[in-house]
């Protein structure tokens, strides 16, 4: 048997596991994502959030109707930054098997809370739940990520990530059309069980792929993810601030998800001129979303797993951001809504199908607290951080018009394009850092891999 066979045979049991686990956790995010969407477009204040938020906003002179999302982003970010020592203090002193359960067992305990209140209709319940939504994709998705660097390692990774991306989309696709079909039916609350279901099974698929990451570890000489892995709260941080990779890849996210916010905004500023009907803008805005999952699934399933296999990350990476500088010089030259539209499937769709997987398969490389407490920071801190940095942005560029804003968002795009040429560099000194990782947890030097 050739060794590509030996490699198909091993990996095609924790292909199958880690394919479910991803349907499920995107499908079940997805069920969510709309119930979120209204709270952040609801113009009842009283929907959303406390009544003594809104007796005190009152009281000085404002309306909180008028600032739902910036309060909403805001209160997120915060959240975002209280919760990354918390997680640090849970990675660092539970072994895998009891930390990766737990994160989604806090989830699924969270979303009962949640069924009784929108049962309830109780005060403050819609900025609660869209800020744990925030929350919950960001640090569920990170945690399946950096699980699936024990899982698998790189080689396995170039070839299966594609596929295991592809599952997640198709779980992305069904979530709103459950959504949609339920909706109706059992109410929004119960939507929240649904949820819940799809993400027991994610806990299932954990379990499952237990003894296929410690088959790799100790085939691989690596540190076992079965003792607690130690460090700081605070490791996640000095790890990013330390390593070449780990800030690369902060950096690149940094222009990534701000080029998309300056973008989105503005998508969102030029559909409001050109479709003030509402049901026109809600038809064109479901246009780029069956574009952008009817693309990504069909480079996931044949252009992510060939090129990543042929080529390694540099192409995956590279390519999205030259993309999306092209798009915003197109946007200079021409800012109308299809040309908005095409932008936008092909920077998300690249986003989702060549640049996440390529990044991932980087993560195979280096050592556990890097995978688990280095990477939450860039997923969850870093990108809200950007996020909300952008809103404000766009709001100031928008005010000198819309070709500023694109001109802000083709600087953004070459930040990006920068931050994957670090990233490429940093990624030749892995080499010499794959043996660090077989050292104990304790016994890893906290300077870059070079």
């Amino acid at each position: 048997m050739s060794v590509s066979a030996r490699l198909r045979e091993a990996s095609a049991s924790p292909l199958w596991w880690a394919l479910l686990y991803f349907f499920c956790l995107l499908c079940g995010y997805y069920v969510l994502r709309p119930v979120r969407d209204a709270m952040g477009a609801s113009a009842d204040a009283t929907a959303v959030f406390p009544a003594a938020w809104i007796d005190w906003a009152q009281a000085h002179g404002w309306a909180l109707k008028d600032f739902v999302l910036q309060v909403l982003f805001t209160c997120t970010f915060a959240v975002m930054l209280l919760l990354q020592p918390v997680y640090g203090a849970l990675v660092a002193r539970f072994p895998r098997r009891v930390f990766l359960p737990l994160v989604y067992l806090f989830f699924i305990v969270c979303l009962l809370g949640f069924h009784w209140a929108f049962q309830t209709q109780a005060s403050g319940r819609g900025m609660l739940f869209f800020v744990w939504i925030a929350v919950f994709n960001l640090f569920a998705v990170t945690v399946f990520w950096s699980y699936m660097a024990d899982v698998f390692d790189e080689h396995q990774a170039r070839r299966l990530y594609g596929y295991i991306g592809a599952g997640g989309t198709a779980g992305a696709v069904l979530g709103p059309l459950l959504t949609q079909a339920l909706v109706g039916v059992i109410g929004v609350a119960h939507l929240l069980l649904v949820s819940a279901a799809l993400l027991s099974v994610c806990v299932l698929c954990i379990v499952r792929l237990r003894g296929w990451a410690i088959r790799r570890e100790r085939r691989h000489g690596l540190a076992s993810g079965e003792a607690a892995m130690g460090g700081s709260v605070w490791a996640g941080l000095r790890l990013v601030w330390q390593r070449p990779l780990l800030r690369a890849m902060a950096i690149t996210l940094f222009f990534s998800v701000g080029a998309a916010t300056l973008l989105y905004n503005q998508q969102a500023a030029i559909a409001r001129e050109f479709y003030p009907d509402p049901a026109a803008a809600t038809a064109y805005f479901a246009r780029i979303d069956s574009a952008v999952n009817l693309l990504a699934i069909l480079t996931q399933l044949l252009l992510t797993r060939w090129l990543l296999g042929r080529f390694g990350p540099a192409p995956a990476l590279l390519m999205p951001a030259l993309v999306l500088l092209l798009g915003f010089g197109l946007l200079l030259a021409s800012p109308l809504p299809v040309m908005v539209a095409i932008v936008q499937v092909a920077q998300r769709a690249g986003e989702f199908a060549l640049a996440k997987p390529a990044r991932e398969t980087l993560y195979t490389r280096v050592d556990r607290p890097s995978r688990y407490q280095g990477k939450a920071v860039i997923d969850t801190a870093v990108f809200r951080g950007t996020d909300l940095a952008f809103v404000w942005i766009h709001k100031a560029v928008a005010a000198a018009g819309t070709a500023t804003v694109f001109a802000t968002g083709a600087i953004a795009a070459a930040g990006m394009l920068g931050g994957v040429c670090a990233i490429l560099r940093a990624r030749r000194g892995l080499g010499e850092a794959a043996s660090v990782s077989a050292l104990p947890t304790s016994a890893q030097p906290l300077r870059g891999e070079t």
